[in-house]
């Protein structure tokens, strides 16, 4: 079957070419390197990574991932100094952020295309003790050929979602010789486990639990000040993270009806892809909202507005510092993928997401079982409870106490991880 994957995957991968480079141009992010997705390394580059043969190479896809990558290296790193590490990115703004969040002596690096050739060139000069993976990166080549070159193969944090199950198992005749080659599987909840052993029922598989939960807040951290786009005064401020298309014109639009009661309120939109700030500024012009782009301010002195675009990236938790209610993206106006919640919940911030998160099932119903968030059945529901909350502000502190302390309850699951790669080792 890997043969037909590599006849067969330059084809297609052709087709994403002119993707790759547009998202390369538009995409915000660290670009110096991005060569290295065809395995052109620099002589520089070359003689770094020979001081790394016999790290772990560590492959994360991109911001999420490469925190979560980040803070586990790091505690890693403190029970064995000694270990070496290499951390790989697919995106742009994943190797921007990897770069940023790494401790010394570990080497960032994109991660190659799954061509045999580029991977087998990066594996020479690598020669890794390990390979991890993160969450649903599987890419045969890399997997098959870490493996052979002797590398343990490990792939953690893992998750497998409806849609995701379905074609694994339509598919098990390619997936399950793949997931078997894996030293370990180390996945999120019970429910991810049977999906994994119904594709490959003798793969090695333990539930080792989310490390999204184990996310810290650091210890550098500070909030963005809003006043520079608001002006002085006591605002209350409506976080939309994360959002997707659609989500913004929604959400500016109930910002809109509800700032009638709520004269202090203003609105921060952070879109997934940063990229996307020009089609989301027309349609804050069609709804006639005052508002300014993160990614356009040159420090110069402008007036208050209503609404800041957040069209960059790396500063998430900052603008969640300062919000009173978060709403998660991916999750309305017809997104049900969903996207990280824990974040806010970290920062003890009430929290507003759909019903529905595919990508975040198990989290989402930890957090409905415990009151620690408010879900919403349809678009229509979002101004009453936005108005809600922001009506009572003791609600909103109750919620993000519920929020932070069930975020504390479930953290162990890095350790766990560490634990059962360190037994393969």
């Amino acid at each position: 079957m890997r043969f037909m994957y590599n006849l067969i995957f330059p084809l297609v991968f052709i087709f994403f070419i002119p993707g790759m480079i547009i998202k390369l141009i538009r995409r915000p992010g660290y670009k110096k390197t991005f060569m290295e997705r065809f395995a052109f390394f620099s002589l520089e580059r070359k003689k770094c990574l020979e001081k790394y043969h016999g790290a772990i190479w560590v492959h994360a896809v991109s911001v999420g991932e490469s925190v979560i990558a980040a803070a586990l290296i790091e505690k890693w790193q403190k029970s064995d100094p000694e270990k070496k590490f290499v951390l790989s990115t697919t995106t742009t703004t994943g190797q921007a952020l990897a770069r940023q969040k790494v401790s010394p002596g570990v080497e960032v690096i994109y991660c190659p295309i799954d061509f045999i050739f580029f991977v087998r060139k990066v594996l020479r000069l690598i020669q890794p003790s390990m390979l991890l993976i993160f969450e649903t990166e599987i890419w045969p080549n890399m997997i098959a050929e870490a493996k052979k070159s002797g590398a343990k193969v490990a792939l953690v944090n893992a998750r497998m979602s409806d849609r995701s199950s379905r074609g694994y198992y339509r598919w098990r005749c390619f997936f399950r010789p793949l997931l078997n080659t894996f030293d370990i599987i180390g996945v999120q909840t019970m429910q991810d486990k049977e999906r994994y052993a119904a594709v490959a029922p003798t793969a090695k598989i333990e539930v080792t639990h989310n490390m999204k939960f184990d996310q810290e807040i650091p210890i550098d951290f500070a909030s963005i000040d809003l006043a520079a786009y608001f002006g002085n005064g006591k605002h209350q401020i409506l976080l939309a993270a994360s959002t997707h298309s659609g989500e913004e014109k929604l959400i500016a639009s109930v910002f809109s009806e509800i700032k009638k009661d709520f004269p202090e309120l203003r609105l921060v939109i952070i879109p997934r892809h940063a990229e996307r700030g020009k089609e989301i500024t027309k349609e804050l012009n069609e709804q006639h909202l005052s508002f300014r782009r993160r990614s356009e301010d040159d420090g110069k002195e402008a007036k208050d507005v209503d609404v800041l675009l957040a069209d960059t990236t790396g500063e998430m938790l900052a603008f969640m510092q300062a919000a009173d209610v978060v709403i998660m993206g991916k999750s309305l106006a017809g997104q049900n993928e969903g996207h990280n919640i824990i974040e806010p919940a970290l920062l003890g911030k009430a929290i507003v997401c759909g019903d529905v998160l595919k990508n975040f099932r198990y989290i989402l119903n930890i957090f409905k079982d415990n009151n620690a968030l408010i879900t919403i059945d349809c678009d229509e529901q979002l101004a009453d409870v936005l108005k809600e909350l922001f009506n009572d502000k003791n609600r909103r502190d109750k919620l993000g106490s519920k929020a932070r302390q069930l975020v504390n309850t479930q953290q162990g699951a890095t350790n766990n991880t560490i634990k059962s790669l360190e037994a393969i080792l």
